[in-house]
């Protein structure tokens, strides 16, 4: 049975306590901008699945009792910064296996002022889930007092200058692109454009990362409605309807830590295997795919998914990017919305958030960023500890009751 998102929402991403609101107010003005856009009533929701890193446990409850108290089931998911993907997946499932015809995934988070801590807010690294990996990081660079994600991801990225040639300015680039896109998303946190030199000139973060090539901490949420196809039909829902073509997890294997390399430990090897998943279910490949919304919560890591998504070998990501094929007039546009650099990355939206924006760019509806003639989107969500999710969506021909 097929899976279709029928309806999207978010709110706009902002720093944190930058509105006096709750996680719930968030939560129900994100779900019901979802239920409105698929003009459906949450009384025909049949199941949740609500992801979230920092709220207390039940927050999902607390959260859908804005929308209806209907007595569903609600699953609460917590999956690092791949949350809100999670979540999906979640729905995806339950409505492929013919559990539900019509459910909801919905993400927040209400984050502190300040850098993450260990990837989650693990709280002391000894005994953090993600200790294994700082532990090999430490092995190969040291451990100093920058933020542990910063020194994670920043340590990839050096290793990839010395391995292929990379550039601060190919680094750069990335940021550059995704602040120039995030001038067009009215729900973006930042919404400033800034160039290449610009962005080196920011405040170093963990060399050679500046602040300009960092995702933000933010609050906000997302909402997701997936439907069967018989839901669809039977609602009339066919102008709203995108498929969920093809959708996988990963999570470590041996080849994360194997080689003692930061760049696999941040995840390459595990977005490698979702995509080649991804790509298996849905009949389609890269090259076949018009527009991207990848998990650059650093500038390296938009570099290291080009290549574990097959968009160009190891070590040519930098010349990707500089090459102008993800932006505009490129192969694919990536990161329209802004990205998490530019956007936002409240943890358990962020996911979600990347489903709305393809679900508009599918169909046509994304104002000034839209990619003219999208008809395939893919979405990739990653965290440490880890998860990783690849998500393929089309804009169907047509749907039929099955």
């Amino acid at each position: 049975m097929k899976a279709y998102i029928v309806g999207v929402g978010m709110t706009k991403f902002e720093k944190p306590e930058s509105r006096d609101w709750q996680y719930w107010d968030m939560a129900r003005e994100a779900g019901t901008a979802a239920l409105a856009d698929a003009a459906v009533p949450y009384e025909l929701v049949q199941q949740a699945a609500v992801g979230y890193c920092f709220q207390p446990s039940t927050a999902g409850q607390r959260a859908v009792y804005e929308l209806g108290l209907t007595g569903i089931p609600v699953h609460n998911v917590n999956n690092n910064c791949a949350t809100g993907a999670t979540a999906l997946m979640t729905a995806r499932q339950f409505v492929e296996g013919g559990i539900a015809d019509c459910v909801l995934a919905l993400g927040f988070e209400k984050m502190k002022r300040g850098a993450l801590g260990g990837g989650g807010g693990e709280g002391d690294l000894r005994t953090s889930p993600v200790a294994r990996h700082y532990g090999i990081m430490a092995a190969a660079h040291g451990f100093d007092m920058t933020p542990p994600t910063a020194q994670i991801f920043g340590n990839a990225a050096r290793e990839h200058m010395e391995r292929h040639g990379t550039t601060a300015r190919q680094l750069a680039a990335v940021a550059a692109k995704n602040h120039r896109h995030s001038a067009a998303n009215p729900y973006a946190q930042f919404r400033d454009v800034y160039d290449v030199d610009e962005i080196l000139a920011a405040k170093p973060v963990h060399r050679p990362l500046t602040r300009l090539q960092c995702s933000p901490t933010s609050d906000g949420a997302a909402a997701v409605l997936v439907a069967s196809e018989r839901f669809v039909v039977e609602h009339g829902l066919h102008d709203k309807a995108v498929e969920i073509a093809g959708q996988a997890m990963t999570t470590d294997t041996e080849d994360s830590f194997a080689s003692g390399s930061c760049i696999d430990v941040v995840g390459r090897p595990m977005s490698r295997a979702a995509a080649r998943q991804a790509y298996e279910a849905s009949g389609l490949g890269v090259e076949d795919i018009d527009v991207i919304e990848l998990h650059d919560c650093f500038s390296v890591n938009e570099l290291l998914t080009y290549e574990a998504l097959g968009m160009c070998a190891d070590g040519e990501s930098g010349k990707l990017v500089e090459s102008g094929a993800t932006t505009y007039g490129g192969r694919w546009v990536v990161n329209p919305s802004g990205g998490l650099i530019s956007k936002g990355h409240p943890l358990g939206a962020t996911g979600l958030a990347q489903a709305a924006e393809l679900t508009w760019q599918l169909r046509g509806e994304a104002g000034p960023r839209q990619v003219p003639g999208a008809r395939t989107g893919l979405a990739h969500n990653i965290g440490l500890g880890g998860a990783a999710v690849v998500t393929v969506l089309r804009k169907p021909q047509a749907v039929s009751a099955r």
